[in-house]
């Protein structure tokens, strides 16, 4: 190992587009100018996998070449099987921080409970690893990364310096804006919000019918402290989240109850 890497922090980096997706690219040019940079990704996209895990067939972890500035590894699982093969078996220590993403595509307000970059990002906290989840609300493959990558570089080398609280990771958004458009950072609440889905049913060429998700995401949130608000505004939105699911506002309520 170069000397100039020795004392620098091991940065896992994972995400649910997969390995050759642009956006980790992206994430590990951030990163490789803070700490140490190890990619341990899926080896075809995974969005929408939620913190889904492999439990019935092997998993397949191969080195490749594919990011030659950083230690590269594709797994044949999903993001959360990446963060635990990268703790046990690449790293085989934990990292000192973790970072999922650059997602293509948002994942603001509800959309977290769906996405596979923050189920990753959730996995690495719950290892107790300071852990950010990190997206842009862009879809394209050929997106322009630049302000993403510069806010990515300032909030985990703040975390890196400042830690965060036990058992809350970020929930980092970037809005599809150039770095000069961007007016800065805000820290934010989780908009109530949801997709409205519809299923477009049709015919396969033996006339079986099959359906197709699709539908409109809807926001039903006015305050102008949530995510949807510092996106539309032009800021990144910063959510801390937990994977504590416990409703404690209820419990006092709950106990009234004669079950």
């Amino acid at each position: 190992m170069a000397k100039s890497q020795i004392n620098k922090p091991t940065i896992l980096i994972v995400n649910d587009d997969g390995i050759t997706a642009p956006g980790i690219n992206a994430l590990a040019q951030a990163m490789a100018t803070i700490g140490k940079v190890v990619i341990v990704a899926p080896d075809s996209p995974q969005s929408g996998m939620g913190h889904a895990i492999t439990i019935n067939k092997p998993l397949r972890l191969d080195k490749v070449d594919l990011h030659t500035d950083y230690e590269s590894w594709q797994c044949s699982g999903t993001p959360v099987d990446c963060v635990k093969l990268a703790v046990n078996k690449v790293l085989k220590k934990k990292p000192d921080l973790c970072v999922s993403g650059i997602n293509h595509g948002s994942n603001s307000s509800i959309n977290v409970i769906y996405s596979g970059t923050m189920s990753a990002a959730m996995e690495g906290a719950i290892e107790n690893i300071p852990s950010i989840g990190f997206s842009l609300s862009n879809y394209a493959l050929d997106a322009n990364f630049e302000a993403s990558k510069f806010y990515a570089n300032k909030i985990a080398s703040a975390v890196l310096k400042n830690g965060l609280p036990s058992n809350t990771l970020l929930n980092v958004n970037i809005p599809n804006l150039t770095k000069s458009k961007v007016k800065g950072i805000r820290i934010c609440r989780q908009a109530l919000a949801k997709w409205q889905e519809e299923f477009s049913e049709r015919l396969d060429p033996t006339h079986r019918k099959y359906y197709w998700l699709t539908g409109k995401f809807v926001n039903f949130d006015t305050g102008d402290d949530t995510d949807e608000w510092a996106l539309a505004h032009g800021y990144v939105s910063v959510v801390p989240v937990q994977f504590d699911f416990t409703a404690h506002h209820t419990i006092a309520q709950l106990n009234k109850i004669k079950w």
